[in-house]
């Protein structure tokens, strides 16, 4: 099965080795997605999935991948984004996410009940790294790394930048032209923006907004502005941010999200192209 003959595409999936311990890995998960008619971009803070999601796909999997430029993984690096592209492959006909940095240091205490993946992650945790230095512009090497998006066959995401930041980032992508950006799980406590924020910020057409299931299951975001969401603002991806093993299976999410439209009174053409038709677009090639 193609992305393109997909029923829905979830682009936030983590699987192991990860941080933290995983309930799947990236054959199982995509098994399950290959049940459910889905597709699943994978996610890893530890680096890239590019090569476990060719992988899979050689098994015939419905999966593609990501990288997250963590300091663990070689930071803000475009070898480390060109590594990846290339072992990503091209007979997906997606594009790769590359996330700026999740791992940034700023104050915030997770609701998730996680368990570190190694002795080193629980004595030593991974080292921070943000989009900008403090209150600054962006930083040289992420200017670099939208420009690249012009050319490369990647998706840029703002990662866990703060609401100033993912200003920046957007302002920055609109000048270069960058063909894709997503803003991150947007409503989580380090970015922190609201539908309201979102309706202002997002309206440039290169600029994709996911929405997570994971910032609505933790109570990060109230049911009015994760509806509002999900309605309103254009170029929603809807997607799970799960994997955790104290969250739900993926099954489970699905059936959820299903309740959760509905209650949100979404019509099937909006529950359609914020589940399967944006995120098509914006991984396209």
């Amino acid at each position: 099965m193609s992305a393109r003959q997909a029923r829905f595409i979830d682009v936030h999936y983590h699987v192991g080795p990860d941080a933290y311990v995983r309930r799947h890995t990236a054959a199982s998960a995509g098994a399950r997605y290959a049940q459910l008619g889905g597709w699943v971009v994978l996610k890893n803070h530890l680096g890239s999935t590019a090569a476990q999601a060719w992988e899979a796909r050689q098994q015939g999997r419905p999966v593609s991948g990501s990288i997250v430029l963590n300091d663990i993984a070689g930071g803000l690096d475009p070898r480390v984004v060109r590594q990846a592209v290339v072992q990503h492959g091209e007979d997906s006909g997606l594009r790769l996410v590359v996330h700026l940095p999740t791992v940034t240091g700023r104050a915030h205490t997770s609701r998730l009940a996680r368990t570190p993946a190694h002795p080193l992650l629980a004595r030593d945790g991974l080292r921070p790294l943000t989009v900008t230095e403090e209150g600054g512009p962006l930083r040289p090497e992420v200017r670099e790394l939208l420009h690249m998006a012009r050319d490369l066959p990647i998706v840029i995401s703002t990662g866990h930048a703060d609401g100033r930041e993912v200003r920046l980032l957007v302002e920055e992508a609109v000048r270069l032209d960058v063909p894709r950006l997503m803003l991150n799980q947007p409503a989580n406590p380090l970015t922190g923006l609201t539908c309201s924020d979102l309706l202002d910020i997002a309206q440039a057409e290169q600029v994709y907004t996911e929405q997570t299931a994971l910032t609505y299951l933790l109570d990060y975001q109230d049911e009015a502005d994760f509806s509002a969401v999900l309605a309103r603002v254009p170029r929603v991806v809807y997607s799970s941010d799960l994997g955790q093993t104290s969250q739900m299976d993926i099954g489970s999410w699905v059936a959820s999200s299903q309740t959760w439209f509905t209650e949100a009174a979404l019509p099937e053409a909006r529950i359609t192209e914020i589940t399967r038709d944006a995120p098509l677009r914006m991984l396209s090639l």
